[in-house]
């Protein structure tokens, strides 16, 4: 079960695919009024037809697009009572000396750069008003090494920066929360699988619950941040990773027991 929304608009950036698509449909079953916030209208308009929603178009890098896109969405729907960053990029692994400077840039640029914008835009609103949640969409990679190179710094700032807003809009009556997903089997990552890009034994075995994580599972909780029932709750990162955070160790342990 979803944590109520009933009654509050609730703006997704990236809301027309993976996470954030899944994120629009578990808050419209909460009862809230969803705002699909997209660089992609046409999918944005697909998402939003299946939830009863609203699109606005927004391009998450520039300031000009965030601020317009959300006027629009207060002038023409009402106060945003929540926002939910899930923009984002990934990059494929490549050695620092591989990596290409303009995909190190485009990644912070949308994943922290885009975040940031977005959190300033809605939050300062939501101070002046004196209530409001966000929940940013961070990564269990913000939180371990890995050989992505310009997407684990991005996202490890993205856990920083919501401590930091968490604590400069606390008493205004604004939480601030992110969700680090683990391997979580949307679309993208099927179709990697499908094609042999990825092995997904690799993905499991890692995890404490031998499996990977479903979108839904995510989409859960980021409304329950975002509801009255986390009320208490502000300046946390919590991981939805199946167990893969404290799984690995166990691997000079002869790895994580088998079913009893």
């Amino acid at each position: 079960m979803t944590s109520s929304l009933a009654g509050r608009v609730v703006l997704i950036t990236g809301g027309a695919s993976g996470i954030g698509a899944e994120v629009g449909r578990r808050a419209a079953a909460a009862g809230a009024t969803v705002v699909v916030a997209d660089v992609d209208e046409a999918r944005a308009r697909e998402i939003a037809g299946e939830v009863g929603g609203h699109v606005v178009v927004m391009d998450v890098t520039s300031q000009e697009s965030v601020t317009a896109a959300v006027t629009t969405a207060e002038e023409s729907v009402g106060p945003i009572d929540v926002l939910v960053t899930s923009a984002g990029i990934t990059q494929p692994p490549h050695p620092p000396e591989e990596l290409d400077q303009s995909t190190w840039d485009k990644v912070l640029d949308v994943d922290l750069r885009g975040t940031w914008l977005c959190a300033v835009a809605v939050g300062r609103r939501m101070a002046t008003r004196g209530s409001g949640s966000i929940v940013t969409i961070a990564s269990i990679a913000g939180m371990r090494s890995m050989p992505l190179h310009s997407y684990t710094p991005a996202k490890a700032a993205v856990i920083a920066m919501t401590a930091d807003l968490a604590t400069e809009w606390g008493r205004s009556g604004v939480r601030v929360n992110s969700v680090s997903p683990g391997y979580v089997l949307t679309p993208l990552l099927q179709d990697q699988i499908d094609r042999g890009l990825r092995n997904p034994a690799n993905l499991t075995e890692a995890s404490a619950l031998g499996r990977m994580v479903r979108t839904h599972e995510v989409a859960d909780a980021v409304c329950f941040l975002a509801s009255d029932a986390a009320s208490a709750i502000t300046g946390v990162n919590l991981p939805v990773d199946a167990g893969w955070l404290v799984a690995p160790s166990w691997t000079t342990y002869q790895g994580v027991p088998d079913k009893r």
